[in-house]
C-alpha cells in the first residue's frame, strides 16, 4: 500500500481484518476529510454540548459542505455509505443519528415511497439538504407494535385542487424535527385502513412540537413530541408509493442496516478512547495497559468490534448485490447492538472511576449506546423476525 497521506489506512487498530481495503482510493479520501473535520472541529465540542443537552448547530453546515451524500441519480457504493456512518458514529452517536436522519431515513422515505415524478422534484433537494426532513413513524403509545397499532388517522376530502388530507394524532421520539422543513408523517387512511405517508410542512397550522427533555442518552440529539391537530396536507404531498405498511417495512429493512453500522461505529469510538486512556493512566507505578486483566478486556472489545464490522460489511455486500431481506438486517441490528452494549461497558470498566466522566469520552458512548440498542427495532423484535424465518412460526403477539 502507498504511504502517501491520503492512502494511509484510517482504521488501523479498530479494523483488525482490513475491511477498509474494500474502499476505493476516492472513497477513502472523502472519509479522511470527514475524519479530519470531526477530530479537529467536532470532538472539542462534544462533552460540553452533550452535558447541555443541545446539538452543536455550528457543525451542521460544515458537515453538509463536506458533500458526503452522493447525487441521487448516481448512488455511491453501499460499502462507502456504511463507512460514512461508521466514521460519524465513531466520533459521536448523535452526530451519526443527525446525519442519517436525512441521508438515511428521510432519503429512504423519498427513494422508496415517492413516485418517479416526486423523486425528480425532491431528491436533489434532499441530497444538498435544501429540503430537510425527518421520518415520523413512532407514536406515544406505539413503538414495537407500530405495524398494527399505528393510530394517527388521515381523512381525505375532495376539493377543486385534487383533494386534501386531514391529519390528527401524535408522533414521538422524532429526532431532528425542530430543524426540519418537512415531517414525513405516516398515518392510517380511515377509508381503507392502510398506512399512507405525507410530507407535512413543519410550520403548518395545527402542527406543534415539544422538545423531549430529561434524556440520559443521545442528549445532543433533539427529539420531539409532535402533535397534529387538523393538519391539512395537499394530495400532491402524499408519497404515492406508500399504500400499506408493507411499503413502510421496505424502508425499515434498509434503515436497520444503517443502525447496525452506527452500533459498530460506537464500539470503535469507545474502544479507541479506552485504549488511549489505558496507555496513559499510571497505577502501581506502571501503565494500566500492562495489566493482564485490562489487556483481556481490550481483546474482548476488539473481538466484538471485529465481529460487528465483519457482519455489517457482509450484509452491505449482500444488499448491494440485490439480496435485501428483513431477517438479514434484523440479525445485523440485533447482534451488533448486543455486542455494542458489552463493548461500551468494558470500555467504561477499564477507565475506572474516570469512566463516568465526560472527559474520558467513554461515558458518552456508554450512555448513548442505550438509545441505539432500542431504536429501529428492539432486541426482542429483531429476534422474533429472525425466529419467524427459522421456525416458520410467528411468535408476535396477536
Amino acid at each position: 500500500m502507498s504511504t502517501t497521506a491520503l492512502e494511509q489506512r484510517l482504521y488501523v487498530v479498530g479494523d483488525w481484518y482490513d475491511a477498509e481495503a474494500l474502499l476505493a482510493t476516492e472513497e477513502r479520501e472523502v472519509l479522511a476529510r470527514l475524519r479530519g473535520f470531526l477530530d479537529a472541529e467536532a470532538k472539542p465540542l462534544l462533552a460540553e454540548y452533550w452535558e447541555r443537552g443541545e446539538f452543536p448547530q455550528q457543525l451542521a453546515q460544515p458537515l453538509i459542505d463536506l458533500d458526503l451524500m452522493e447525487p441521487f441519480d448516481a448512488p455511491a457504493r453501499g460499502i462507502y455509505q456504511g463507512f460514512r456512518i461508521f466514521e460519524l458514529a465513531r466520533t459521536d452517536a448523535s452526530l451519526a443519528t443527525w446525519y442519517t436522519a436525512q441521508a438515511g431515513l428521510f432519503r429512504t422515505a423519498i427513494r422508496v415511497g415517492a413516485s418517479e415524478e416526486q423523486q425528480k422534484q425532491w431528491m436533489p433537494q434532499v441530497v444538498d439538504f435544501s429540503l430537510k426532513g425527518v421520518f415520523s413513524l413512532t407514536e406515544p403509545e406505539h413503538g414495537s407494535d407500530i405495524a398494527g397499532g399505528l393510530a394517527t388517522p388521515a381523512r381525505f376530502e375532495e376539493d377543486s385542487d385534487g383533494g386534501t388530507w386531514v391529519l390528527d394524532g401524535a408522533k414521538r421520539w422524532i429526532g431532528g424535527a425542530s430543524t426540519a422543513d418537512v415531517l414525513c408523517v405516516f398515518a392510517r387512511d380511515v377509508a381503507d385502513g392502510q398506512v399512507k405517508a405525507f410530507l407535512v410542512d413543519r410550520t403548518a397550522a395545527g402542527v406543534s412540537l415539544e422538545k423531549i427533555t430529561g434524556k440520559t442518552s443521545l442528549r445532543m440529539m433533539q427529539n420531539a413530541h409532535i402533535t397534529l391537530d387538523g393538519v391539512r396536507v395537499p394530495e400532491a404531498m402524499r408519497l404515492r408509493n406508500v399504500n400499506s405498511f408493507k411499503d413502510v417495512a421496505a424502508m425499515l429493512r434498509a434503515m436497520r442496516s444503517d443502525v447496525a453500522w452506527i452500533a459498530t461505529g460506537i464500539q470503535a469510538g469507545a474502544f479507541e478512547a479506552a485504549l488511549a486512556y489505558v496507555k496513559e493512566r499510571q497505577q502501581f507505578g506502571r501503565s494500566i495497559g500492562s495489566f493482564q486483566l485490562v489487556q483481556e478486556k481490550l481483546a474482548r472489545m476488539l473481538g466484538n468490534l471485529t465481529a460487528s464490522l465483519s457482519l455489517v460489511v457482509r450484509l452491505t455486500e449482500q444488499q448491494s448485490a440485490g439480496i435485501v431481506r428483513d431477517q438479514d438486517s434484523a440479525l445485523a441490528k440485533m447482534q451488533t447492538s448486543l455486542l455494542m452494549r458489552e463493548t461500551v461497558a468494558l470500555a467504561r470498566e477499564v477507565v475506572g472511576g474516570n469512566g463516568i466522566t465526560l472527559a474520558a469520552d467513554v461515558a458518552r458512548f456508554h450512555a448513548d449506546a442505550e438509545a441505539v440498542y432500542s431504536y429501529e427495532g428492539t432486541h426482542e423484535i429483531n429476534a422474533l423476525i429472525i425466529g419467524r424465518v427459522l421456525t416458520g412460526e410467528s411468535a408476535f403477539t396477536r
